[in-house]
């Protein structure tokens, strides 16, 4: 066995800029791309592409006030420490459960998505199911455990495949597009669009989980911005690229809206389009999952060092240096959590409501930092206050599971006075 030890110690500086786009990439591009261009256009017709615009410009504040937080503060302890820099301990701390919590819902409900892209290829049963999502989980796990110089590697031919593959789907998509199916612009009046764009949201949620991987970037006074800019702009044009195909083929509609990714492709590929978008989704949901949990083990690590988690929450591996303390701590939850899915207790869209209240109050902690961290930056300040402006504005919209983060403060409090 592998010897470990609880005593702090400082994590290896190994991610390069490519692999720092990649994973910004990996974090951000999720499995909404499979579904949410789709379902915008259904909502608000070819008017949709506006939202795509406008929320693709709106998110470029909040991915700056993040990498310029990255770029000042580099911690293991991300959105976090940047919150406890501001406003002190208790606050910072507060933040670090919330997304801690977020990510032992979230990746599985990311590895049963993408086993079940690669079930309906080879006709799988439940059970088999979420046998391949407890492999996608362990293949994660196994990546951080060895360390991210390995993880940000395989991330980065990851991610360079699922580039490939959505640029193919437009490409493939060009010789079926017509003008014709941009006729009429807003079927459902411009009310939609805000609609639509309030939806658009959650395709750009990730930019907070590479902050815990800062204490690692290489210059992250260079390249922490640097990556946030360069992976903004990609996940930018790519969405676009997806949702104007998408309105272009008019591949929504009539039950088409939640797979319009695979009627697309299939469009000038056929039957081998299904199996393209299959394992497409298989790498979407691996790469997604390769960001948090090795976001959310390192936020374990660094709340032990605060003292506002278990000691064992703590523990590095003295060969590879990294968490396993916190590595542990998820596999623990992961596998209570497909028990959950797989016994049918609870479903996946019932549960992934929870993880993206979390991010939204995370977001709220880090925009808020960002107004007071930042103030010696003009640009750095005004991004906080848009980003600020902007989360705060779509969290009523929750609705029941904006509670989860009060239970978590809740629990969280009661926890500190013992």
């Amino acid at each position: 066995m592998s010897k470990a030890q609880a005593q702090p110690i400082s994590l290896q500086k190994t991610l390069s800029l490519p692999q720092i786009v990649s994973l910004y990439i990996g974090a951000v591009i999720g499995s909404g791309i499979l579904l949410i261009p789709g379902l915008a256009a259904e909502m608000a017709g070819p008017a949709s592409i506006v939202a795509w615009v406008v929320m693709s410009l709106l998110v470029i504040p909040m991915a700056v006030t993040m990498g310029l937080l990255s770029a000042s503060h580099p911690s293991a302890g991300g959105v976090s420490h940047f919150v406890r820099l501001a406003y002190g301990d208790r606050f910072g701390n507060l933040v670090g459960w919330f997304f801690l919590l977020s990510v032992p819902i979230g990746a599985p409900i990311l590895a049963v998505t993408g086993a079940r892209y690669i079930a309906v290829l080879f006709q799988l049963s439940d059970l088999q199911v979420y046998g391949i999502a407890a492999l996608i989980l362990l293949a994660v796990l196994v990546m951080n455990w060895v360390g991210l110089h390995v993880a940000g590697k395989i991330q980065t031919i990851v991610v360079a495949l699922i580039l490939a593959i959505l640029i193919l789907a437009i490409i493939a998509a060009l010789p079926h597009t017509s003008a014709v199916n941009f006729t009429p612009f807003a079927p459902n009046g411009w009310f939609s669009v805000f609609q639509a764009a309030g939806l658009l949201f959650w395709c750009f949620i990730g930019w907070e989980a590479v902050t815990h991987l800062s204490e690692e970037f290489v210059e992250p006074e260079k390249n922490a911005i640097r990556g946030v800019v360069w992976s903004a702009g990609l996940v930018a044009l790519l969405y676009f690229g997806i949702a104007f195909a998408t309105v272009a083929t008019h591949s929504y509609g009539n039950g088409l809206s939640e797979a319009s990714l695979s009627v697309m492709i299939q469009l000038s590929l056929g039957p081998v389009g299904g199996w393209i978008v299959g394992f497409t989704a298989l790498f979407i949901c691996i790469a997604t999952a390769n960001a948090y949990v090795g976001a959310a083990s390192r936020i374990a690590y660094a709340l032990a060092n605060e003292g506002s988690a278990p000691r064992w929450f703590g523990i590095l591996h003295t060969k590879y240096r990294t968490p396993i303390g916190g590595l542990g701590f998820l596999t623990l939850c992961f596998l209570i959590v497909l028990t959950v899915l797989w016994s049918g207790t609870v479903s996946l869209a019932q549960l992934i409501q929870l993880p993206n209240a979390t991010f939204f109050a995370t977001y709220i902690g880090g925009c808020l930092a960002g107004v007071r961290l930042l103030k010696q930056n003009r640009f750095g300040r005004i991004s906080a206050w848009i980003s600020l402006i902007v989360t705060l504005g779509l969290y009523p919209f929750l609705g029941w599971s904006a509670l989860y983060p009060v239970v978590i403060l809740i629990l969280y409090m009661v926890w500190k006075r013992k």
